[in-house]
């Protein structure tokens, strides 16, 4: 049986990993979901040491994470170059 909880976690996409492009809102990076359907956007708080510049030129690789900061879900740099193509998840 399907929870809502499983729906809302397929939905949020709760630790997979995008290819994103990322940019600066008010001081805050921020990448728009992959999934259409997500009611939040992704702001990146953690790995940010890992980024040259900020806003980053290129998209990079983005793990979303299950917490919750200014309305929109956490997200960790876990690459500065994609592995997989934009948006994509990782497997």
């Amino acid at each position: 049986m399907t929870s809502i909880r499983d729906l809302l976690g397929e939905t949020l996409a709760i630790g997979d990993r995008f290819c994103l492009v990322v940019d600066d809102r008010d001081g805050t990076l921020v990448a728009t979901h992959p999934n259409d359907a997500s009611p939040m956007d992704i702001a990146i708080v953690e790995g940010r040491e890992l980024l040259a510049a900020e806003p980053p030129e290129e998209p990079i690789e983005v793990e979303i994470r299950g917490r919750i900061v200014d309305d929109r879900l956490v997200g960790r740099v876990v690459g500065v170059g994609c592995t997989t193509p934009a948006n994509e998840p990782e497997t």
